[in-house]
Formats: structure tokens, C-alpha cells, sequence
């Protein structure tokens, strides 16, 4: 961790920014700390880190302490989540909340009796979605567009699975999500995002986290942002268990980057827009909310490059299930089940014999929302391209078209490099998913049903049947009549 050259008693600065570990790129400007679940301390001014406390009589420079946290205070040590800001004005200085106009297309509650929500048994797909139409201006905050989800925030208890299209920066104004944390996945366009803890800038390829209670502000540096967020409630992100894999591999800790802190002096007005259970409220107050000039904790956003992700990989015969590509999860109340998995899927190798290597067929108690970055996907009977969705609900049998099997069981199987080029993630979401009445009957892009996509499969075993007994003296039966040789 690196400091900000230390300033005259008596003369802070505008703005500033600390030091980080990493070095600016052409495409991302900012410097950041590293790891995962660290207990960081950053000063945008050398020397303001009060020391042996947290709230000092009087924090250096007249600052003003304030503790932000992500765990209830009686939480165990090694679950605890928080983080101490000094920051140029409090939080609590601001008019009072009122409610904004209600977004018909923003949903938190994804229980029946909500009409608003619908379950089906259906596989469903999107096209890519649009960007806004030209003539719009829309920003982050007014670009959220719900999907689909689980639970009720109210509960602290499930999901949520937004897309954003913007192409307008937030100016003067912040956003602030009361019901849980946003893992945020930029398609086209990064994403510059202002946060209370510092910048980050992240692009397409790279996930960012901004937990709940937060506030933070998001600029176009391209013009135009489209992408992904899966918000979860009342749990946080963590790093799944490597099990058997060991000590390595997977997404690896040191490859998490958190801001440093950064503050401006900015006296002018600004909108703080707040959603809870699914309702925007919004205040206004006279000052900026990135004003902390130095912080500690471990409650704080963070973002990740997914191609840094180690593929584990099955190297004989059969295939690993799809947890090995978990990049983190977030635990439900019910022990050793997660509310969701986050995996993806990215460049390998193919290597194993005698196997069936496309995803087998089969019925997931988890319902599997999936998504794609970049390239062109695989799959033969779902389609899914860079920007669009794909819907596969619990228990509802999915698998690959009968060319794809017949090709799949007949081919020579030899080492094979898979995915290059190709970006892909999935949600693996354990609870029965809704989708909301945007994503079946408002949006542009929802996909035809195949009606026909498994006419044509024909059952090998059935050619068997007529040059006799399948095995020695066994009679298959047809119809329920035995069928003699």
C-alpha cells in the first residue's frame, strides 16, 4: 500500500487520490489494491488513518468518522464485514427522501403472489438487448431492466438478474442498492465507476462488485454500456471451497483488485437515488458522496478479470460437473446449498477418451441463467450470442441437439483446444426463478419457442431391436409385448 505525499498541517488538498499496487493501463487509468477479503487501509493523505482507534475525538484535518457495515455487529470475527471512512462531511447531511416515479421493468419481489412475476417450466432465450434508441438519454440507474429472480429482499433472502443498456453518463448523481449486493458484467462499453471507496474502471471481460448500502456513480468512457448484474440478498460473494482441488487454482485471490481511496471537494447539489424492495427513493444534499479521504475495513467493492480464471480440467475419461468453473457463490440460510454460483467459462483443452464431451443431457435441481460476453457459443440446441440470455428452469430436462449427439458419439477423439476467443458465464441459481412480465411480453428480443428442435431425434437403440436380442437371450420389449428375435 502506498501513501500520498504528506501534506502541510492545516492545508488538505481539493482532491486526491492514493496510491495503488498495480500500474494504469491505456484502458483503465486507476491503481488498485489486491486480494480477496483483505482488511485494507488507504489514505488519499498521508497520515489522516487515525492509529489504536476508530473514532478519535478529533480525526485529522476535522474530518468526520463513520463506519459502514455489511454483517450485523455480533456477526463471528471471521465472518465480519465493515469498513471505517474519514470523510470530508457525514452521510446523514441531506434533505429528505422522496419516492420517484415507479419503473415498471424494475422488480425485487419474485414470489406468486406478485403479478408481476411469472413461473414457468419453459426454456426461453434473448437476443442481444438493444441499446437504447437514439434521441434517448438514458443512464445506469435509468437503463435497469429486471429479468428474473428468487426471493424477497424484505427477507433477505434470494435474487435478483437485471440487464443495464445506457448511453448517457450519471451527472451529479449517485445510486445507492439497499437490497443487496450487484455483481455487475459489462458486455459493450466500460464501465467508470465513482464509488465512496475509490475508482475503478472496469471493462467487458470484467466483473465488479458493489455491495449493498454503497454509493456510487457510473460514467460512459465509450459512449455506451451494455451488460449484465446478478444481485444477491442477504449474503455476500465469497471465493468457493477448492476441495479436492487443493490449495490452487480457480480464481485466485491476488487477482481481486479494490480501490484506493480518492476524494473530491465538490460543494455543489447532487441526487442520491436509493432502492429498496425494488422502489426508488431519491434525496438531495449539497455536497458530494465521494468525500472520503481515507479508509479501512473489509467491506468494500472490488473487481475481477475473468480470463485470469485456472481451469481445472478432467484429463481422462467422463467430465467434472460445472462447479469447477465457479468464480464465487453467495450462501442461502440452508447449509451447504449457495443462493447462487457464478461460473465461467472460458479457453481450454479437451483431452478426455471414451467420453461424451459435450454437457450431458440432464435435469438440474438449479435453475441455469446464462449469458455471454464475447464470441460465438457452442451449444447446438440453445441460442446464444455476446449481450442475450438463455433460460434453463429447475428440473426441466436440457442437452444437445440429436446432430450434435450423433457427432459427439461418433467423432475421433483427439486432444482438442475449446472456446478460444469465447467469453460465456452461467448463473446457477438453487431456488424455483421467476421471470418478470419485461422479459416475457415488453422486450423486443425474446426468442420464438423451437417447436421442432427434437422431432427429429431418432433412438439408436431401436435399430437394434430388429436383428435380434440386444444381449443374448434377453427379449426388449415394444409396446409392453416382448419382441422375439
Amino acid at each position: 500500500m502506498g501513501f500520498a505525499a504528506e501534506e502541510p498541517a492545516g492545508a488538505p488538498p481539493a482532491g486526491a487520490t492514493a496510491q495503488g499496487q498495480t500500474t494504469p493501463t491505456a484502458t483503465d487509468p486507476y491503481s488498485y489494491q489486491v486480494g480477496f477479503g483483505n482488511r485494507f487501509a488507504t489514505e488519499a493523505i498521508a497520515g489522516v488513518l487515525p492509529r489504536g482507534c476508530n473514532t478519535p475525538q478529533r480525526c485529522k484535518y476535522d474530518l468526520i468518522s463513520e463506519q459502514i457495515n455489511g454483517t450485523p455487529f455480533v456477526s463471528p470475527r471471521a465472518s465480519l464485514l465493515n469498513a471505517w471512512f474519514y470523510r470530508i462531511q457525514p452521510s446523514v447531511v441531506h434533505k429528505p427522501f422522496q419516492r420517484l416515479d415507479e419503473n415498471p421493468d424494475l422488480e425485487a419481489v419474485f414470489t406468486p403472489p406478485n403479478p408481476n412475476v411469472v413461473f414457468t417450466p419453459q426454456d426461453l432465450g434473448w437476443d442481444k438487448f438493444p441499446l437504447p434508441e437514439d434521441g434517448a438519454s438514458v443512464d445506469f440507474i435509468s437503463g435497469l431492466r429486471t429479468i428474473a429472480g428468487h426471493g424477497d429482499p424484505s427477507l433477505k433472502e434470494g435474487i435478483a438478474v437485471h440487464v443495464y443498456t445506457a448511453n448517457a453518463p450519471m451527472i451529479k448523481r449517485a445510486f445507492c442498492n439497499n437490497d443487496g449486493d450487484m455483481l455487475v458484467l459489462p458486455q459493450e462499453g466500460r464501465l467508470d465507476i465513482q464509488t465512496e471507496f475509490g475508482r475503478l474502471m472496469v471493462r467487458p471481460g470484467e466483473l465488479v462488485v458493489i455491495q449493498a448500502g454503497m454509493k456510487f456513480t457510473v460514467t460512459l468512457p465509450d459512449g455506451v454500456g451494455q451488460g449484465y448484474i446478478q444481485e444477491v440478498y442477504g449474503s455476500h460473494y465469497e471465493l468457493p471451497e477448492l476441495g479436492p482441488v487443493g490449495s490452487n487454482g480457480m480464481a485466485l485471490p491476488r487477482d481481486f483488485e479494490t480501490p484506493v481511496a480518492s476524494f473530491d471537494v465538490d460543494m455543489s447539489k447532487w441526487q442520491i437515488v436509493v432502492k429498496l424492495i425494488g422502489q426508488l427513493f431519491s434525496y438531495e444534499q449539497s455536497h458530494t458522496p465521494f468525500d472520503v479521504v481515507a479508509w479501512h475495513g473489509n467491506y468494500a467493492p472490488y473487481k475481477y478479470a475473468l480470463e485470469n480464471f485456472v481451469n481445472s480440467a478432467t484429463v481422462d475419461r467422463d467430465q467434472s460437473d460445472p462447479s469447477i468453473y465457479c468464480v464465487l457463490t453467495a450462501k442461502s440460510k440452508r447449509p451447504g446449498v449457495s443462493t447462487s454460483d457464478f461460473l465461467v467459462f472460458t479457453p481450454k483443452w479437451s483431452v478426455t477418451r471414451n467420453t461424451f464431451r459435450p454437457p450431458y443431457y440432464h435435469r438440474n435441481v438449479s435453475t441455469e441463467l446464462m449469458g455471454m460476453i464475447c464470441g460465438k457459443w457452442s451449444g447446438s440446441a440453445t441460442h446464444l450470442e455476446p449481450g442475450g440470455l438463455t433460460y434453463e428452469p429447475s428440473y426441466m430436462p436440457h442437452g444437445e441437439s440429436y446432430e450434435r449427439w450423433k457427432s459427439a458419439t461418433s467423432e475421433d477423439l483427439q486432444p482438442q483446444r475449446v472456446g478460444d476467443g469465447v467469453m460465456a458465464f452461467m448463473m446457477h441459481i438453487s431456488g424455483h426463478v421467476s421471470l418478470t412480465k419485461y422479459a416475457l411480453e415488453r422486450c423486443s428480443n425474446l426468442q420464438p419457442i423451437q417447436e421442432d428442435l427434437w422431432d427429429d431425434f431418432q433412438p439408436g437403440f431401436l435399430k437394434h431391436l430388429s436383428g435380434g436380442a440386444v444381449n443374448g437371450d434377453a427379449k426388449p420389449h415394444v409396446n409392453g409385448e416382448s419382441k422375439e428375435g
